[in-house]
């Protein structure tokens, strides 16, 4: 029967790899010094890289590409606190024309005097009643089903003249003329019985989604990153690709690539998590705080997403390496596996015959088909939520215990199983 070490993947690191690290001598080469300093320092590289990466293509295939801004911005026509500001924002542009004045102007000259005195200190409330109605009236436009539409084309315009802000020398904000709204809402006033707001003319009225300081810090590194987002992550998974392979213990520098390229994709989702506060702390008065969270979660979902994905990946390859590894934990780990799941084999009194021989062999590669199938289906999957994670996970287990009970060369076992299977692998 294979030795445990071999079945369980360890390769080169299992029984005779140990006893050849055993039988070498304590001291290393000094080419083994280079190469290692050179694994380490690409590994080093690629996991500093990986963040980078990570914006790189957000910014190209996100930021840079209007049909995919579009589709991020989509959804906010229906986000309460985007609504309210934009009904904010065209209830006052109309109300600048909307006044007690501007009503009495229909008013004949010889009557609009006394109307105005006896008026008097109604001035204010009536005022207050007029925007109430200007409000309700931009709402039910808003509200409605023509808000979405009008939107969408609001953003594609938007992203023309965003494209413009980050690719010339000219500091201007990111915004979005309200122009369309507000003509929406006049047309509603005035079917209401409101015949001035037919007076009132187009208000080409600014909904800020990004401040002119921000658009100019943003600018140079747009332009760099841009660049580099179809070649940077490739770069990136080379740099970790060749750290290991140029590592003398590669299953050691797998892991660690691996955990280097987590740790950068935690640390991007720590800094964007800082961004974030630190630019809605600064926001202008004339910006909601709310609308403002909500455009700026809407177009860093995507490198919200990759933090998860990253990191979740580069955790599930370090721990599967280290446990195909020949260090004490790893090997007890699997004992216990295959103690388990042998005395449930024995337990049912299953016999695989060839067919189980074949599995034993193979048992390696099945594993890690299990597992790539795995993180495939975690990274294809949209928005996977916790849930999805734990089924992803416990799916996986499942197929991982069908393979090892599956694996059996026939050949019968003592009652203590688990001993047995302890004491070969210590030999």
């Amino acid at each position: 029967m294979a030795s445990p070490g071999y079945v369980m993947g360890e390769g080169a690191d299992g029984l005779d790899g140990r006893r050849a690290r055993a039988a070498a001598p304590e001291g290393r080469p000094p080419g083994h010094r280079v190469r290692s300093f050179f694994a380490v320092l690409l590994i080093v590289v690629a996991g500093i890289l990986t963040p980078v990466a990570a914006v790189a293509v957000w910014t190209r295939d996100v930021i840079g590409d209007t049909g995919h801004y579009v589709a991020l911005m989509r959804p906010l026509a229906s986000d309460l606190a985007v609504r309210s500001a934009v009904t904010d924002r065209a209830t006052d542009a109309i109300m600048k024309y909307v006044t007690v004045d501007a009503l009495l102007k229909s008013v004949p000259p010889d009557e609009r005097a006394k109307i105005k005195l006896a008026l008097g200190a109604l001035d204010r409330p009536l005022t207050s009643g007029l925007r109430n109605l200007v409000h309700s009236t931009v709402e039910d436009s808003v509200d409605s089903g023509e808000f979405t539409p009008v939107w969408v084309q609001l953003n594609r315009t938007a992203h023309t003249a965003a494209e413009k802000a980050l690719t010339s020398d000219r500091g201007s904000a990111l915004t979005i003329d309200l122009a369309p709204v507000t003509e929406a809402a006049k047309k509603r006033l005035v079917d209401s019985g409101l015949t001035l707001a037919s007076k009132i003319p187009t208000e080409h009225t600014r909904f800020t989604v990004l401040d002119s300081q921000a658009v100019g810090r943003a600018r140079t590194a747009f332009r760099l990153l841009r660049i580099g987002g179809l070649w940077l992550p490739i770069v990136t998974l080379l740099l970790a690709a060749a750290g290991v392979l140029l590592a003398a213990r590669r299953r050691r520098a797998l892991v660690t690539a691996a955990l280097a390229m987590a740790v950068g994709a935690l640390l991007l989702g720590l800094a964007l998590a800082v961004l974030r506060s630190l630019y809605l702390d600064r926001l202008p008065a004339d910006i909601p705080e709310p609308a403002a969270s909500a455009v700026i979660d809407a177009l860093t979902a995507f490198l919200r997403t990759a933090v998860r994905m990253i990191a979740v990946v580069g955790g599930v390859v370090a721990l599967a390496a280290w446990l195909g590894g020949s260090g004490r934990i790893p090997v007890r780990v699997r004992t216990v596996w295959r103690g388990s799941i042998g005395a449930v084999r024995d337990a049912m009194g299953l016999r695989t015959g060839r067919a189980g021989l074949r599995v034993l062999r193979a048992r390696t590669w099945l594993y890690r088909t299990v597992v790539a199938v795995a993180l495939a289906v975690y990274l294809v999957w949209d928005r996977p939520t916790a849930g999805v994670v734990v089924g992803i996970v416990l799916s996986a287990l499942v197929a991982l215990a069908l393979v090892e009970l599956a694996a059996d060369d026939g050949t019968p076992r003592p009652a203590d199983g688990g001993r047995a299977a302890g004491g070969s692998t210590s030999s």
